[in-house]
């Protein structure tokens, strides 16, 4: 299972290395922001399959970027990876900030998902070859801000920023916060933010640089180049030097964006005045992501249903069964085969007399698992369990019969039964199910219901297809 770590500065060589090739065009795949807004973000990661894999927990949910391919990375190989992990915690499967263009993928790739894409999450992109030139009638109002700056300030000058000491650096937060107007605590964050990301220019990961204008900055930029696109990270300028922005933004694409195509400035964040601003330089695109929230064949079921057999019933769990279902569960001969150890969820928490009965109900209602109670006349003489979906159309079962009633063919009954209904009326594409090579009459239970499907150190695997 992917092992995460937390996303800071000192694996800003590691990041780097995904991210400079990284062609998604989208401020979020880069180092910049995961960096400046971490606080928000809180960002970890793991390498998996030649891919960076990065989660965000936002607001306590954790959503998952798109994989970031490396040199011979298999993007196969980390999706499954990303949906393991969602199986194996129990954990939503979101993946966020998606490239518009990637989305056809993973629409295939899931049977039920639900696609969110708002207009305030879109990045602005322009062409930098003309923001570096200004060119023609539609730049007319840039060019006559940028000659009236220059006008004023016959000496202002372009000059590359690399030195996180830099004493000019001080001197303009120290102007610019002396002119800074907004009280709002995001715009007085985003300043805190901006300043300790000018700290790392020094890095190599980042191009920075200002206008000067008699003898001192009046405005500053700092950029991170990701695939074919400038991601421009911070943009200041002073207020009192009317065109110093437009001069700033055409100086610095025509001094770092020669290797770019595109240059993005970023979402508006649903600012006004920031969206009239970007609009003002006349983006050649929006730049969508998209928000997915995968599911499952089990969010349409409303209850777990009833099935019957000819010797059998399969139903819900009722309260009366709590006492053989916790007795079933505490069987420590027959987990040892189940392969789960009911202590390691509970941990420290005092084992109550519902425990595993609330525990059944909870996976239901969030519908990461269905468990069947199966009865012979009536009585719980043990359950099958559909459980682990991959997110495309298959779920692996488990049964366990109670050892008093073992060895009658009551567990193939069940299982056969609840495999078929899982494939013809759930709608699941795929059953799998695996047994401990130790596990004989398991084997022999799986091969009357299943086909082989292969075998590991550990356990002989099974499926069943539609």
């Amino acid at each position: 299972m992917l092992q995460f770590q937390e996303l800071t500065a000192a694996q800003g060589d590691c990041l780097r290395r995904y991210y400079e090739a990284c062609d998604y065009r989208l401020c979020e795949y880069s180092l910049g922001v995961k960096l400046m807004w971490r606080g928000h973000l809180h960002p970890s990661f793991a390498e998996e399959a030649g891919c960076l894999i990065v989660r965000n927990c936002i607001e306590g949910e954790y959503v998952f970027d798109f994989p970031i391919v490396g040199e011979g990375g298999d993007l196969e190989g980390a999706l499954c990876a990303i949906e393991a992990w969602c199986a194996e915690t129990g954990t939503p499967l979101v993946l966020s900030v998606v490239p518009e263009d990637k989305l056809p993928l993973l629409a295939l790739r899931y049977p039920r998902f639900r696609v969110i894409n708002e207009r305030p999450w879109k990045d602005y992109l322009y062409r930098t070859e003309e923001l570096a030139a200004f060119a023609g009638r539609r730049y007319s109002g840039q060019r006559n801000h940028i000659n009236k700056f220059r006008r004023d300030f016959p000496d202002a000058e372009f000059t590359p920023l690399t030195d996180p000491q830099d004493p000019r650096l001080a001197a303009f937060w120290r102007d610019y916060e002396a002119e800074f107007h907004k009280t709002g605590p995001l715009a007085v964050q985003e300043l805190a933010l901006a300043q300790e990301m000018f700290s790392r220019i020094g890095t190599g990961w980042f191009c920075a640089g200002g206008m000067m204008a008699e003898g001192r900055l009046v405005a500053v930029c700092l950029a991170e180049k990701c695939g074919g696109t400038l991601v421009n990270h911070i943009e200041k300028a002073l207020y009192s030097h009317a065109g110093a922005y437009p001069a700033l933004v055409q100086a610095f694409a025509d001094h770092y964006g020669g290797d770019c195509q595109w240059c993005n400035r970023e979402d508006d964040a649903r600012d006004k005045g920031l969206r009239t601003s970007k609009l003002q330089y006349l983006p050649e695109a929006l730049a969508g992501k998209v928000r997915m929230e995968v599911g499952t064949e089990l969010d349409a079921l409303k209850a777990v249903p009833t099935l019957k057999t000819e010797r059998l019933t399969l139903t819900p769990l009722r309260k009366a069964d709590i006492p053989a279902y916790s007795a079933l569960c505490l069987d420590d001969d027959r987990n040892r085969w189940w392969g789960y150890d009911y202590r390691t969820d509970l941990g420290d928490k005092p084992l109550t007399d519902t425990y595993f009965y609330d525990d059944a109900r909870a996976d239901f209602a969030a519908r990461r698992a269905l468990n069947f109670a199966v009865r012979l006349k009536g009585k719980l003489i043990g359950e099958v369990v559909l459980y682990h979906p991959d997110f495309r159309g298959s779920f692996e079962q488990g049964c366990r019969i109670a050892p008093e009633y073992a060895g009658h063919g009551y567990g193939t009954e069940a299982f056969a039964a609840a495999a078929d209904w899982a494939l013809y009326h759930l709608g699941l594409a795929r059953v799998v199910a695996k047994c401990f090579k130790e596990n004989e009459p398991s084997r022999r239970m799986l091969a009357s219901c299943m086909r082989p499907s292969g075998e590991d150190e550990t356990y002989f695997h099974f499926e069943k297809t539609v």
